[in-house]
């Protein structure tokens, strides 16, 4: 418990962080198991003590000898393998997302050569037909081979058909290029009519399937976009199970020795109970003079519970004739008190994450966020661009109200501004002092610390046959 105190006395000025009191308990048993252990006090603080319970320390292993060892590792590169799968998926997921991106942005420019086509600003359309046209020439036209306007042009010596393409905008253009200009001559405008309606019908028409597959594209980017939160949500128990399932905790322990059948568990487990302030003073364990003091921080009577099991794995015949793991062995627990306020349990908590087991794959579990939030501006740019230009035009409604009792009304109204949010405690030094009230709080809390603490440990030795106090117990 060494990490956990020293997050304690990190957290708290109070008894510079040491417990209020202490009990400690062994016994060996070649029939003791930690799990009926476990749950009971678990029950015990949860229901006869009313506290709140959180499992802090939960690490577990086995000497490679043993076949808990062995079952464990199956399991273990079980989960690796179905989880990798699913990353795998994501990391394909996410390809599909950039070359999504890329053809929706190939369309979108695409696009914008129709729109100015049909634009007002005659130089504006110019330059949107001009742009068409080069399009029909590279892609459609030179499919033909010799017959494309480009190879007829470079080869056969109709130096003006692809000039007078590109300018002629409609069949009456030809005729005054062919006519009074006399730019063109028959042969030319003969191939350039065919050429020209063929040109304005694939405008018409490619303009039309252009839009509805950039429509389908982006309704398929949105899908792939839930996709990848989809499979984020899948990897996530597969990996957190797996690290769960990771040895540790017990590096260079003495009694796990590699060719021995042993197996080894440490649990903690954190309880606490909220004072309730008003309530006591109601009470009268509170002067009646401090019944409208509104307490700024709450405070927590807390126990704090470790557990360290150290087994001989054998195996027992079950009901069905099945084998399966039967532990046996020794427990140490140890049993600490201790009266936190909420900065302070924020605090520790804090330190305890430090050492989180979330943070031996969080790169796995960020692998989509971070992938979304590069890709974030252009995803925004085409899912979110109409909903947002509806929201424009709501906004503009609204602003454009100028119904007097509407204003007279909208002065009434609750302010939309957040609230001042609450400063996070990053350091020891930020949480104050106790104030006289404060102090006497923590005091009753530290009462009802010790209390409870004498309670579950003397009654968890009275139903288990082990000798205690007499009489009110460890209490009094």
């Amino acid at each position: 418990m060494a990490d956990i105190k020293e997050a304690l006395g990190e957290s708290t000025k109070y008894k510079k962080g040491n417990p209020l009191s202490t009990f400690s308990l062994a016994y060996d048993s070649a029939q003791n198991q930690l799990e009926p252990v476990y749950y009971w006090l678990l029950d015990f603080m949860q229901g006869d003590l009313g506290m709140k319970s959180q499992k802090i320390t939960d690490n577990f292993t086995s000497s490679p000898g043993s076949g808990h060892f062995a079952e464990m590792g199956q399991r273990l590169t079980r989960l690796q393998e179905e989880g990798m799968k699913i990353y795998g998926l994501l990391n394909q997921t996410i390809k599909n997302v950039i070359n999504l991106l890329y053809d929706l942005k190939e369309f979108e420019i695409r696009l914008a050569h129709y729109k100015e086509a049909k634009s007002k600003d005659e130089k504006e359309k110019e330059a949107g037909l001009l742009s068409l046209k080069q399009i029909w020439l590279d892609n459609v036209d030179m499919k033909r081979g010799r017959g494309a306007i480009h190879q007829m042009a470079n080869e056969m010596g109709f130096t003006t058909l692809r000039e007078a393409f590109m300018i002629a905008n409609n069949i009456d253009d030809l005729k005054k290029m062919a006519g009074d200009e006399g730019l063109i001559n028959e042969q030319v405008m003969r191939i350039l009519i065919p050429r020209l309606a063929e040109f304005l019908k694939w405008q018409e028409y490619s303009e039309k399937e252009l839009r509805k597959r950039f429509k389908i594209e982006k309704t398929y980017l949105k899908t792939q976009v839930e996709t990848i939160k989809l499979q984020a949500s899948w990897i996530r128990p597969y990996l957190k199970a797996a690290e769960e399932l990771r040895q540790k905790g017990f590096d260079k322990n003495p009694a796990l020795v590699n060719a021995f059948s042993t197996t080894m568990f440490e649990l903690t487990l954190l309880g606490k109970r909220k004072i309730n302030f008003e309530e006591e003073v109601k009470s009268d364990n509170f002067p009646s003079g401090l019944r409208d003091y509104k307490l700024k921080r709450d405070y927590y009577s807390c126990i704090l519970i470790k557990m360290e099991f150290r087994g001989h794995v054998g195996q027992r015949v079950t009901q069905k004739g099945d084998y399966s793991f039967a532990l046996g062995g020794r427990v140490d627990m140890s049993f600490d008190s201790y009266a936190l306020n909420e900065e302070e349990l924020e605090l520790f908590e804090k330190e305890l994450a430090k050492q989180d087991i979330e943070e031996s794959f969080n790169f796995i579990e960020n692998t989509a966020e971070e992938s979304l939030e590069q890709l974030k501006e252009d995803i925004d740019h085409f899912l979110l661009k109409e909903d947002d230009l509806e929201k424009e035009e709501t906004e503009k409604k609204k602003q454009d109200d100028t119904n007097p009792f509407s204003a007279l009304f909208g002065l009434f109204k609750p302010s939309d501004k957040k609230k001042k949010e609450k400063k996070e405690i990053a350091e020891l030094k930020e949480i104050k002092k106790d104030n006289f009230v404060e102090k006497q709080v923590r005091e009753f809390a530290v009462k009802g610390a010790k209390t409870s603490l004498a309670v579950i440990y003397d009654i968890y030795k009275k139903s288990h046959g082990m000798a205690s106090a007499p009489g009110g117990g460890f209490i009094n």
